[in-house]
C-alpha cells in the first residue's frame, strides 16, 4: 500500500467511525496528536478519544481538501470537519447544532501503514458554534482562585427562606466531570420539585460548590434522597469521586428588600409595590428579577 493509500484507509476508519479500524491503519506503536490530547495518544486511550468524539457527534465526517505527499515517508492533507451536536460535549447537554471545522493532519508513514498523525486546528472553532463561552483565565493568582460557574432559574421571584449547600473536593479531573455531569442530572430534577427557587454551581480546580434556594426549610429533604443529586453524595460517601465534602441547609436570617432602578430617572426605587412606578418620577419600573 503506498503513503497515500494509507493516509486514506486512515480518514475511511474515522469517517465509518470505526476506532478498531482506525488503530489497525496505524503501525503497532502509532500515535495520534491534536491540541485537545494533551500529547501523542495510542491504543485504548486513542480509541476511548474517538469514542467520545462520536458519542458527541453521531455524524461526524471528515472532507478531504487536498492530500499529497511532502517527502520520504511523510505526507500531509487539509480536511473540513463536519457534525451535528446530539449527545454530550465535554459533559454538556446537546446543543443539536451542527459545526464546521477546517483542520490539517501531517503524517509520518512506515511499512504501508500510519506512524504518527499530529493534526493542527483551531480549538475554540467548535465550542464557539456551539454557543459555548471561552473564557482565558489563570488557574490561581497569589490568594486568588479562579473556575466556571452555573445559573439554573425557576423564574419564581419567591423570597428564599432556605438555602441548601453542598461542597465536595474531587479526587481529579475525570471525578470533576462526573460530578459535573451529575449536578446537571441533580439541576434538572430540582426543576421539577416543588420549592425550588433557584441553583448556583460553581467549579474552582477540583472544589466544586452547589447552593440552591428553597422556599422552605423541609423543601430540600426530597433532593437529597432522590434521583441524580443522591448518586453523587453516594459516590461522596463511599470516596469514589471525592476526597472531602458536606452537605448542608441554611435557614434565612434577614434579607433586605429587593432595589430596582428606574430607566427614566435612574433612581434605585427600594421594595418596589406591585404597580411597579417610581417613587420618585412614577414611571413605570422594569420587571422585577429574581432573589436568587
Amino acid at each position: 500500500m503506498s503513503d497515500l493509500e494509507a493516509v486514506r484507509t486512515y480518514f475511511s476508519a474515522w469517517n465509518q467511525r470505526n476506532a478498531d479500524a482506525i488503530l489497525a491503519s496505524l503501525t503497532d506503536d502509532g500515535s495520534y496528536e491534536d491540541p485537545g490530547t494533551g500529547g501523542p495518544i495510542s491504543g485504548a486511550e486513542l480509541k476511548a478519544y474517538v469514542e467520545q468524539l462520536w458519542a458527541a457527534f453521531p455524524d461526524l465526517q471528515f472532507e478531504e481538501r487536498s492530500l499529497g505527499s511532502i517527502g520520504p515517508d511523510r505526507a500531509a492533507a487539509e480536511w473540513v470537519m463536519l457534525g451535528t451536536n446530539t449527545g454530550s460535549f465535554r459533559g454538556l447537554p446537546p446543543t443539536q447544532k451542527s459545526v464546521r471545522a477546517e483542520g490539517s493532519d501531517f503524517f509520518t508513514l512506515r511499512d504501508g501503514k500510519v506512524a504518527t498523525v499530529k493534526g493542527y486546528f483551531n480549538a475554540g472553532d467548535v465550542p464557539t458554534q456551539l454557543g459555548l463561552n471561552i473564557v482565558v483565565q489563570p488557574s490561581q493568582i497569589g490568594p486568588f482562585k479562579f473556575g466556571v460557574s452555573t445559573e439554573v432559574q425557576t423564574g419564581r421571584l419567591d423570597e428564599p427562606v432556605a438555602f441548601s449547600i453542598t461542597t465536595l473536593h474531587a479526587r481529579d479531573e475525570d471525578c470533576v466531570q462526573k460530578v459535573r455531569e451529575g449536578s446537571r442530572a441533580s439541576l434538572i430534577d430540582m426543576l421539577k420539585m416543588d420549592g425550588f427557587i433557584g441553583a448556583t454551581t460553581a467549579v474552582i480546580g477540583h472544589r466544586m460548590v452547589t447552593i440552591s434556594a428553597w422556599d422552605s426549610l423541609d423543601a430540600p429533604r426530597r433532593v437529597m434522597r432522590e434521583g441524580a443529586h443522591a448518586e453523587v453524595q453516594k459516590g461522596m460517601y463511599d470516596g469514589s469521586l471525592a476526597t472531602h465534602g458536606f452537605t448542608s441547609v441554611w435557614a434565612k436570617a434577614r434579607m433586605n428588600p429587593v432595589m430596582v432602578r428606574c430607566t427614566s430617572c435612574g433612581k434605585m426605587n427600594r421594595d418596589p409595590d406591585e404597580v411597579r412606578q417610581c417613587k420618585n418620577c412614577g414611571a413605570t419600573l422594569p420587571d422585577a428579577v429574581p432573589f436568587w
